[in-house]
C-alpha cells in the first residue's frame, strides 16, 4: 500500500441524493438483518451454516446514490465454528428497484420493495470499481490507487464477469484484460496478496501476474487491503484443472500422464524461480537451534490439537511425532525465508510464458504476522506435492473399487512429484531429496491440518488426507 494514496486519489462524485434503501437507520438496519442470514451461505464465510446473532457496521460508504445503486460496507460478526472470537468482512451491496433475472442469483434481500444484491455480479457496479482504481478516487475513508504506469481503463473496457472458482474471495475479470480480486475477510496491516507481488513485480519476476492498482481503507488507525487490480492473463489454466484432466486420462492408452509430469517439472522450476525472487526481495537467512526446536513444538501442539477434533489420527500419532522429533536433529542448516504459505496446483496458473503463482495471502485463518513471517521454503514444496495427491485420490473418492485405476493414481502421483522436485532442484532450490526429513514433517503436518480441514468442511474427501496419513 502507498504512503502516498491519499494524496493523488480525487473524490468520488456521489450524484443524486441515496434512495431510500441507501439511507436511515431503519433501512440500514433491516439491511443488517438481511446479510446476518446471507453471510452464512455464502463459501468464503468461515462459519458456514451458522447464522451470527448479530452483526455490527464497521463502515457505511455510498460509492453510487443513483439506480443501480452501490453501496461499500464493512460488518463485523462472531464466529462459531471455523474460528473463534469476532471477524470482519467486506459486502458489496447493489441495489435495484427492479433485479434483472440474471441478478436473481445474487440477492441478498429486498427492503421497502428494493432489490439488495452482491453488487460484483453487477458489471455496471463494478465497472464503478475498475474506473475509481484508474481515476484514483476518494470515497468517504476508501482510497483507490493506481499503480504508476498502469493502464488507464476507460468506460470501453468490458463488461466484468465473476470467476467462479474461489472460496475465499471474489474476482472479478473485464474482457481479457485485468482482473480484480475483492477479499471478503478483512485484516488490518500490510496484505501479502499486494506486498509480495507488488515487491516480485518491481523486480520483474516472471512468476506472478503484474499488479495495476488496489482499493484500501483504515481500520483502528491501521491499513486495510480491500481489493487488488491484476493483469488476466488470458488463454491461461489453472493447474488444478490440468492435474484432473490428466488424472482422468489414465484410463485410456496414450493419455497425457507424461505431458503433465513434464508440466510438473517446469513448475518445480518456477517455484524455484520464485523462492529465488522472494528471498532477493524480503531475504533470509539460516535457522537457529532454537527456532528449530520451536517449530518440532508447534508441530507437535497442532497434532495434539487435531487429535482432538479427529481421534483417528490417534492411531498413527507415534510416526508423525517421530517424523516431527527428526527435525531438531537435522545436520545441516535450513534455509528461512518468505513463501507462498498456500501453495497448491490451485494457486498456479499455466500462462503462455510459463507457471504463474497467485494469490500471496496465505491461509486466512492464520495470524497476519506469521504470514509475514519467514519460514522454511520447502513448506511450498510440501503443499504442492500433497496437491499432486489431492488431484488423484480426488477422482478415486467414491467412486467403485478399481484396483487398477488406484495403481495408475499412485504411479501418477509418485511420477508427478518426482519430476517436480527434479525440477526445483535444477532450478537453484534446496534438493527435497537432500532434506528428506524436513519434507516428510512438513508433509505430515500438511496433512495432519487437511484432516481437520475436511473433517470440518468436507466430510467425503477426509479419506485423501487420512490415507495419505496412513501410508505415510
Amino acid at each position: 500500500m502507498s504512503d502516498g494514496a491519499a494524496r493523488t486519489a480525487r473524490p468520488l462524485g456521489q450524484g443524486p441524493s441515496a434512495p431510500a434503501a441507501l439511507a436511515g437507520p431503519e433501512p440500514t438496519a433491516a439491511l443488517l438483518d438481511l446479510l446476518a442470514a446471507w453471510l452464512p451461505r455464502q463459501r468464503w464465510f468461515p462459519g458456514r451454516g451458522d447464522q451470527p446473532a448479530e452483526l455490527s457496521l464497521i463502515s457505511d460508504v455510498t460509492l453510487q446514490a443513483h439506480y443501480p445503486a452501490l453501496r461499500h460496507l464493512i460488518v463485523e460478526a462472531p464466529l462459531r465454528s471455523g474460528g473463534a472470537g469476532r471477524a470482519r468482512f467486506q459486502v458489496l451491496v447493489g441495489c435495484r428497484p427492479d433485479l434483472p433475472s440474471s441478478l436473481q442469483s445474487a440477492l441478498i434481500g429486498s427492503i421497502q420493495g428494493v432489490a439488495c444484491y452482491d453488487a460484483l455480479h453487477d458489471a455496471e457496479l463494478a465497472d464503478v470499481l475498475l474506473r475509481g482504481i484508474s481515476e484514483q478516487r476518494l470515497a468517504g475513508q476508501l482510497r483507490f490507487v493506481r499503480e504508476p504506469g498502469a493502464p488507464h481503463l476507460a468506460r470501453g473496457t468490458p463488461d466484468g464477469r465473476v470467476l467462479g472458482a474461489e472460496q475465499s474471495n471474489t474476482s472479478v475479470v473485464f474482457g481479457d484484460h485485468v482482473i480484480l480480486k475483492m477479499l471478503r475477510r478483512l485484516f488490518p496491516g500490510a496484505n501479502p496478496d499486494l506486498e509480495v507481488v507488488d515487491a516480485l513485480a518491481r523486480l520483474g519476476s516472471k512468476r506472478v501476474a503484474t499488479p495495476y492498482g488496489w482499493i484500501e481503507t483504515d481500520l483502528d488507525s491501521e491499513p486495510v487491503l480491500l481489493g487488488v487490480l491484476s493483469q488476466f492473463l488470458a488463454g491461461a489454466s489453472d493447474g488444478w484443472t490440468l492435474a484432473l484432466d490428466s488424472v482422468r486420462g489414465l484410463a485410456h492408452p496414450g493419455s497425457g500422464a507424461a505431458a503433465f509430469a513434464a508440466e510438473a517439472r517446469l513448475l518445480g522450476q518456477a517455484t524455484a524461480e520464485l523462492h529465488t525472487d522472494l528471498a532477493a526481495a524480503f531475504g533470509g537467512r539460516d535457522m537457529t537451534a532454537a527456532e528449530l526446536a520451536r517449530l518440532t513444538g508447534a508441530m507437535q501442539a497442532k497434532l495434539s490439537d487435531a487429535i482432538e477434533v479427529v481421534p483417528e489420527l490417534g492411531g498413527h500419532e507415534a510416526r508423525i511425532r517421530a517424523a516431527y522429533d527428526a527435525v531438531p536433529r537435522l545436520s545441516g542448516p535450513v534455509s528461512l525465508q518468505r513463501v507462498h504459505g498456500d501453495y497448491h496446483l490451485g494457486q498456479v496458473l499455466r500462462a503462455p510464458h510459463g507457471w504463474v503463482a497467485l494469490d500471496f495471502e496465505g491461509e486466512p485463518a492464520v495470524p497476519l504476522a506469521i504470514r509475514r513471517g519467514l519460514a522454511p521454503a520447502l513448506r511450498d514444496v510440501a503443499g504442492m506435492l500433497r496437491s499432486f495427491d489431492y488431484a488423484a485420490r480426488h477422482e478415486l473418492v467414491g467412486g467403485p473399487a478399481d484396483g487398477s485405476l488406484a495403481e495408475q493414481a499412485s504411479a501418477w502421483v509418485a511420477q508427478s512429484q518426482d519430476a517436480f522436485c527434479a525440477g526445483y532442484a535444477a532450478a537453484g532450490g534446496a534438493d527435497p531429496a537432500a532434506h528428506a526429513a524436513l519434507l516428510r514433517a512438513l508433509t505430515l503436518e500438511k496433512a495432519v491440518y487437511e484432516v481437520v480441514y475436511e473433517y470440518r468442511h468436507r466430510p467425503s474427501w477426509l479419506p485423501i488426507p487420512l490415507g495419505f496419513v496412513a501410508a505415510a
